[in-house]
């Protein structure tokens, strides 16, 4: 009766069997690291962009950053010049550190925070934007900078 089940199986059912095939082989070549790997890669190059925007130079804070801290970026609690400095350093550190896959997930928690505040306090209306830098970095954060990273050799979690 089952060989007759199997062969009588309807075209929905095999589909079905044949596209979980197919997923199964996607999981296994698509695995947590290349996942982590391009997710840290991502919100780096968006991260780190942004920061050479607000330089010359090396590390030259440029005079329209300040003004850009002082009116647009404005955020509370905090002077327009440390503001700028802080937002500055941290979109070039914390993007060199997940390419490396070093301190991956301090530095993808500390870009979740930065996004936070730019989310909160400076575009709002940008949700869409940011809830996919978040998702990037909740990939590094859930589950690790992955095989390819400074962090696994070093034996980091």
């Amino acid at each position: 009766m089952d060989a007759l089940q199997k062969t009588s199986a309807s075209p929905g059912s095999r589909l079905l069997q044949h596209w979980n095939r197919v997923a199964g082989w996607l999981q296994a070549v698509i695995g947590d690291s290349a996942l982590s790997l391009v997710a840290r890669l991502a919100i780096a190059a968006v991260f780190f962009n942004s920061g050479r925007t607000k330089v010359s130079g090396v590390l030259t804070i440029k005079p329209g950053t300040y003004s850009l801290f002082e009116t647009e970026y404005a955020v509370p609690l905090l002077s327009p010049q440390l503001a700028a400095h802080l937002a500055t350093y941290a979109e070039h550190l914390f993007p060199l550190l997940l390419v490396l896959g070093l301190l991956a997930r301090l530095s993808a928690l500390a870009l979740l925070g930065m996004t936070l505040v730019i989310q909160i306090f400076v575009y709002p209306d940008a949700w869409p934007t940011h809830l996919t830098w978040i998702g990037l970095m909740l990939i590094v954060i859930g589950r690790g900078a992955g095989w390819w990273s400074l962090d696994r050799l070093l034996g980091i979690r």
